[in-house]
């Protein structure tokens, strides 16, 4: 067996020394394209995850809104319910049973929406009103400095606002 031996060729260098300077001059001709490839890549990824992080922005604000939207149309109509049904239990012995339900009703509904504070209020402004219709009728003439005294919905009102402060707006 005899040893292997290298060529020269016509620079004068052997032919491993000319594989190495054909290597050398492939990785500087592939590292821009890598690179370029790289930044490419880069900047698409970028731009889907920005996309989608915006997007989920976006609907988390739009559900929050919606759920804000849900929760001042139910304080209203508890509101609007509670205070008529608190004038009539102050000049009328007669309670209306089915109102009263309706009221029950949404305090129902602020149990699954609401924090425990705005339901223990409501449920305090409806007991309340059910121990006004027990009570003797008020005079008209005296209903001013009474009202003045006695807010039913005011606990109420100050725990919606308090939970809506709360809701953090993005």
């Amino acid at each position: 067996m005899q040893p292997l031996r290298l060529r020269s060729g016509p620079s004068g260098r052997t032919d491993s020394a000319a594989q190495g300077m054909r290597n050398d001059r492939m990785n500087t001709i592939y590292a821009p394209a890598f690179a370029a490839f790289g930044g490419s890549a880069f900047g698409a990824i970028s731009t889907i995850v920005t996309g989608w992080m915006s997007r989920r922005r976006r609907l988390r604000e739009r559900h929050q809104a919606h759920a804000v939207s849900k929760r001042e149309k139910l304080y209203r109509s508890f509101i609007e319910e509670a205070s008529r049904l608190y004038a009539d239990a102050l000049t009328s012995d007669k309670s209306e049973i089915p109102a009263l339900v309706n009221l029950y009703a949404l305090i129902g509904r602020m149990r699954i929406l609401s924090e425990d504070e705005v339901v223990h209020a409501a449920e305090r402004a409806g007991r309340l009103i059910i121990e006004t219709y027990l009570a003797p009728n008020t005079p008209f003439v005296d209903l001013p400095g009474f009202l003045e005294e006695m807010d039913p919905l005011r606990e109420f009102g100050e725990a919606c606002r308090r939970e809506m402060h709360a809701i953090p707006l993005r």
